[in-house]
């Protein structure tokens, strides 16, 4: 029986709500079309309860359509983001092509330059190896006897002179650097032209010991090669003076220069297909055993 009347009462209410909305649309309806624009008394509230049972009813339709909206929007918003990584990597490497070409092109500049001061040959080398010996401060160079590459040419890059080659195979050279401790080359310094000897110390840092009497060495000066010694030609940029020793008693004094090649960031320098008197007395049965070594390659299959 409880249940019969509960099956009434929801027929009979959706029946009122139906008879209701029937009423409302007709009078809304002869509303408009007599021009009225105030709703009746009682249309009123029914409108005005109408506003939330509305809300209720579309909240979950409008809640599915902007997740969905918002999802597709994600979904393009991640589309975009990797075609922008993918512009923005390949925007990065033409960067960095365009640098490494701007410093190539810079280096070549001043190798020209030099080329035209010294007018020496000089055959371009990228550096393979290095010795990790810590009593030894060499290079290895790609470049060999089938270049022209020899004992005793020396080795710059466009900041300054670099070393001397000491050994060559037909495609590598080994090189000592000017950091080796059984490096000495007759320096000048460019201000005062106070001559002295460069020595390696087998670090960072080269020492130049001059005459003491008349010795004007100051903090700031610049060293090249003098030319003398038959070695390296005259005007090679060395290093710069760092610290000069205090005048005493002694004959000679010391100064430290700090090399005018950054060593831990050499990556491509230059030989100087010739070599000098010295070199080419010294070398000179050396040039032979490699000629006929090159020789006996050249015919070997």
């Amino acid at each position: 029986m409880a249940e019969f009347h509960s099956r009434a009462r929801l027929t009979l209410l959706v029946v009122a709500l139906v008879g209701v909305a029937t009423v409302s649309m007709v009078v809304d309806r002869r509303a408009f079309r007599d021009g009225e624009r105030d709703l009746p008394v009682w249309a009123g509230p029914l409108l005005d309860a109408a506003v939330p049972i509305q809300k209720a009813v579309s909240w979950p339709i409008d809640s599915m359509r902007n997740a969905w909206s918002n999802y597709l929007a994600l979904v393009g918003v991640r589309a975009e983001n990797v075609q922008l990584r993918s512009e923005k990597a390949w925007l990065e490497e033409q960067n960095l092509q365009l640098r490494e070409a701007l410093v190539a092109g810079g280096r070549l500049e001043r190798i020209a330059a030099m080329r035209e001061a010294f007018e020496v040959p000089m055959l371009p080398t990228e550096l393979v190896g290095r010795d990790v010996s810590p009593w030894f401060q060499s290079v290895l160079l790609d470049r060999g006897r089938a270049d022209g590459v020899r004992s005793g040419m020396p080795v710059i890059s466009d900041d300054g002179l670099v070393g001397l080659v000491v050994a060559t195979s037909y495609t590598a050279a080994k090189t000592k650097l000017l950091l080796d401790r059984q490096t000495a080359i007759d320096g000048t310094v460019q201000r005062s032209r106070a001559r002295g000897i460069v020595r390696g110390q087998g670090s960072d840092e080269l020492q130049f010991e001059f005459v003491a009497r008349g010795g004007d060495v100051q903090v700031g000066d610049l060293v090249i090669t003098s030319g003398l010694g038959g070695v390296y030609p005259k005007g090679l940029l060395i290093g710069e003076v760092t610290r000069v020793s205090e005048l005493g008693s002694k004959l000679l004094r010391t100064a430290v220069l700090s090399p005018a090649v950054d060593f831990g960031r050499l990556e491509q320098a230059f030989v100087m297909l010739r070599r000098g008197p010295v070199m080419e007395l010294l070398y000179s049965i050396e040039t032979g055993d490699e000629d006929r070594v090159a020789a006996n390659e050249e015919q070997s299959p």
